[in-house]
């Protein structure tokens, strides 16, 4: 009966010491720094109309009022959303993430 109890408290330490290695390698993966960036639209422009741009100018983009915003990460399309206010600063309210399995899938399609 006393080699079960040891073998218990050995395996218990065993899983503890994994639990804590697992949490040091995810507390290395948590500090590693992601670009966000927050897409309106876009457009396609001479260089010749850039040239003549000033204040006031108006850049027409793709989108239509109303459409969602998409979201990415070091330039990868993790989600869609939609601008709003939090105390005078503009934020974005996620509506639609993209599921991981179409992520891989973006991912594949991209290296063919």
């Amino acid at each position: 009966m006393a080699d079960e109890n040891e073998t218990t408290e050995e395996s218990e330490e065993i899983i503890e010491k994994n639990e804590e290695q697992e949490a040091r390698e995810l507390d290395f993966i948590l500090d590693i720094p992601l670009e966000l960036s927050v897409e309106l639209g876009k457009t396609r422009m001479l260089v010749n109309d850039l040239l003549q741009l000033g204040q006031g100018s108006i850049i027409e983009l793709n989108k239509l009022a109303g459409e969602p915003l998409e979201v990415y990460i070091n330039r990868k399309l993790i989600a869609r959303g939609e601008v709003v206010v939090v105390n005078e600063k503009f934020g974005v309210r996620l509506t639609d993430v993209i599921t991981p399995i179409d992520r891989v899938k973006s991912l594949a399609a991209e290296e063919t």
